[in-house]
């Protein structure tokens, strides 16, 4: 269902395909009994969406979990996270901890098996507003986690419904090798091909699929969504902000954190209970440890390619970040050297949140 006051856009190469989904009591992670009560549900309606955005590694978890605890009336965490949504990859995708999760309600976290082949951003965006919904009648603030930006675009601009799915297009593609697709597309699409990793099987099909459609290039239908990002009304942006070497150096430290932590030991876990679907398999550090573990490369140079990647996965985000940041109402907090506590009193105080 499309929000009021919102227009249904969005990338349509992630729609519109199905998921195997878990049971709907895990889509609430922590659902204890002082963590569901209503605390002022007489006009859910004026509960604004929080929506706390940075580049990965910067502290969202701990800035959100600070906000839903001091918040007048408190809040609830909502991830939008197109990876930290599957059970099973609590490690590599930074999923809340145990003591985290006890310390505030969180909403789509580990929810869905990791061997599905595909969730879409319109399954995200039906279970996030039903999410939100929620939490507005227990009468707190949802508080949205952002990290992935079509989640968060997707959230503030709707969904674009774009093509149905061709099922026999589909089925004839399926064992067509991604090389050949890429070359397949770069003759119809070549905007698209240049974007689309040649191994990305998933994104190649689904932009032939759409030009075969409609007979109109993916890319073509894409430049509706400009770089200027609009706004929701209900919605207050708040931006972490920091320095490019020290955020560096913080996905670093976390990288390593990971290993000791053991990602492989969750990976080779994943691989026996029947390996990880094609999208799950895109998250960062995943596809180096399966590498790892099939022989081709040491855990040492597995280790340096998932910071590689992760460091260019923050500068991916911090372009996104630039855009949020021009849409009215939305807040930046210099987070180098404060904690979570200090920053979530000056979120506080700047967005006049009083009741």
């Amino acid at each position: 269902m499309t929000a009021p006051g919102r227009l249904a856009r969005a990338r349509p190469d992630d729609i519109d395909v199905p998921f195997r989904r878990s049971l709907p009591s895990q889509r609430v992670t922590d659902q204890s009994p002082q963590n569901t009560t209503p605390a002022n549900p007489d006009d859910p309606s004026t509960r604004p969406i929080l929506l706390l955005l940075g580049p990965t590694a910067s502290g969202k978890t701990a800035l959100s979990i600070e906000l839903a605890r001091t918040l007048p009336l408190g809040g609830e965490c909502v991830l939008a996270d197109s990876m930290q949504i599957y059970r099973g990859m609590a490690i590599g995708t930074a999923q809340p901890s145990r003591s985290e999760l006890d310390a505030a309600p969180h909403h789509l976290c580990g929810f869905v098996d990791p061997r599905s082949m595909e969730f879409t951003v319109r399954d995200w965006l039906d279970d996030a507003e039903e999410a939100i919904r929620g939490i507005r009648g227990r009468g707190r603030h949802p508080i949205m986690v952002g990290g992935t930006n079509l989640y968060v675009r997707a959230l503030l601009e709707g969904v674009f419904e774009g093509p149905g799915r061709d099922d026999a297009l589909r089925a004839e593609l399926a064992e067509v090798p991604a090389a050949d697709l890429h070359d397949r597309l770069a003759r119809v699409d070549p905007e698209s091909a240049s974007r689309i990793h040649r191994n990305d099987h998933r994104r190649l099909v689904r932009a032939i699929e759409v030009h075969a459609t409609t007979g109109v290039p993916l890319s073509t239908q894409q430049k509706e969504w400009t770089d200027t990002v609009r706004g929701r009304p209900d919605a207050r942006l708040i931006i972490l902000d920091w320095p490019v070497d020290a955020l560096n150096r913080r996905i670093n430290a976390r990288v390593g954190a990971m290993i000791n932590s053991g990602l492989v030991e969750e990976v080779r876990r994943l691989q026996e209970d029947g390996g990880l679907g094609t999208q799950a398999q895109e998250a960062v550090g995943y596809r180096e440890i399966l590498n790892h573990l099939a022989g081709r490369c040491s855990l040492v140079d597995a280790e340096e390619q998932i910071k590689i990647r992760t460091r260019r996965y923050g500068k991916q985000q911090r372009t996104w970040l630039r855009r949020f940041s021009a849409v009215p109402g939305a807040i930046r907090l210099e987070a180098e050297g404060r904690d979570a506590a200090d920053l979530a009193r000056e979120a506080i105080r700047r967005l006049e949140i009083l009741a």
